[in-house]
């Protein structure tokens, strides 16, 4: 049995060695005994973790459904007014002419009011993310993030309403889903440090968060086949109904800690509490002045403002850059738009694994673990898209380069995307 001389030790012991091959542990004075780690087939962290994947896959289908809706939505004429780079790329000739529905309403609205529309998510989205944060510490993240998508997946239902009542009631429908959203993310994070075990905590978020890029993958495509067969109306009306049945599920099934879940085992609540024991704080008290203060915590802002600015670009603007630059129609539109993202879930999850792995079984220290992905993630996509930049014209390179920049991106998911859970863990 090992034993430490003070707090500092036991932080750099436990951060390179394999926490879940030493049975016995001692921090300062105190020793105790982690039991045998818990398989995690038909766990309730892993139940939980499935669970999460769909809410955050139901968060960002109800997310990005508009941006292929919109396509649809607006008078071609009135987006090419005031496009001039809309003649640079031929149309697809070769494209086959399938017939389609086209008796959804069509709006006026010309690239500026539609750029209005999208980003006015976002508006309501950036007022919620502390509080919702400081809320879900004091009282737990389950019901904050379901009410979180639900209030989103019911506003959803609405827009079809608000946008025949006018662009400034779509925009304002469209914010108060960001007001819903933002929430979710901090939520998430609070019921994780209640149930994530160190050595589980990459694969575990990365599981949960690969919901995100999953809702897009699917969602896209799907919408734009909706759009193609139906209605656009229906891309809203049947995303929405998903995400109160997601609700529902979520409000039965799911605790906001270990000691409140109703069908955990005895052995793997035990496991839980015991390798998170000595990171929770008891104390309620937040040292606001030490945060500010905190370098790491502003290198994660920096990486995760970094990411977003990009990523975010491209999630709400892919598929008006495939319509009016590259002009594919709205059902190649949402397949090739959903490529990059289909890319970054597969990473998301593959990169996961080998974080912890590196961790677990090749005693990677965890400030080292995150560095690494961190840079992959950041460098790579910023290459490839900056090649996006300039495929001109060429379709097939374009598609690639920005496939590739997403794809990549997935890395950055095991480096500053956790690491708010290392530096902060209670």
């Amino acid at each position: 049995m090992r034993t430490w001389d003070s707090d500092s030790e036991v932080e750099e012991e436990e951060d390179r060695s394999p926490l879940l091959g030493e049975q016995d542990v001692a921090q300062g004075n105190i020793q105790y005994r982690i039991p045998d780690k818990v398989p995690a087939c038909c766990s309730a962290r892993y139940n939980l973790a499935v669970l999460a994947l769909f809410g955050f896959f139901m968060l960002y289908a109800l997310r990005v459904n508009l941006s292929v809706a919109l396509v649809d939505m607006v008078n071609s004429t009135s987006s090419q007014q005031v496009n001039s780079s809309a003649s640079v790329c031929p149309d697809h000739s070769a494209s086959p002419q399938v017939p389609r529905n086209t008796t959804g309403k069509k709006y006026d609205w010309d690239a500026d009011t539609q750029g209005w529309i999208l980003c006015s998510f976002f508006f309501g989205y950036i007022l919620t993310q502390i509080p919702g944060g400081h809320i879900a510490g004091r009282f737990g993240g389950k019901l904050l993030l379901g009410f979180g998508i639900l209030g989103t997946a019911i506003f959803t239902l609405l827009t079809p309403l608000a946008a025949d009542l006018g662009a400034g009631y779509l925009i304002a429908v469209r914010a108060l889903e960001g007001f819903g959203e933002g929430v979710t993310f901090p939520a998430m994070h609070a019921m994780w440090s209640s149930w994530a075990p160190p050595l589980e905590r990459s694969r575990l978020l990365s599981l949960s968060y690969a919901g995100c890029q999953l809702g897009t993958v699917v969602s896209l495509p799907v919408s734009g086949l909706i759009c193609y067969y139906l209605d656009w109306i229906y891309v809203f009306y049947i995303f929405g109904a998903l995400g109160v049945v997601w609700f529902i599920l979520w409000f039965f099934l799911v605790s906001d800690t270990p000691q409140s879940h109703r069908t955990i085992s005895d052995s793997e609540k035990e496991y839980i509490l015991s390798t998170l024991k000595h990171e929770l704080s008891k104390d309620t008290d937040v040292p606001i002045c030490a945060i500010l203060k905190s370098m790491p915590l502003w290198a994660i802002v920096v990486a995760h403002f970094s990411y977003n600015w990009t990523f975010y670009t491209l999630l709400t603007l892919l598929p008006t850059y495939m319509k009016e630059i590259l002009r594919f129609n709205v059902q190649e539109n949402g397949f090739l738009s959903a490529l990059p993202y289909f890319g970054c879930w597969l990473c998301m999850i593959i990169t996961g694994y080998v974080a912890d792995l590196m961790r677990e079984k090749f005693n990677f220290s965890t400030v080292a673990v995150r560095k690494i992905f961190n840079t992959f993630g950041m460098v790579g996509p910023a290459v490839f898209l900056l090649a996006a930049g300039y495929t001109g014209c060429n379709y097939t390179l374009a598609v690639v380069f920005l496939t590739l920049s997403t794809t990549i991106g997935g890395f950055s998911m095991s480096g500053y995307n956790i690491n708010h859970l290392d530096i902060a863990p209670s």
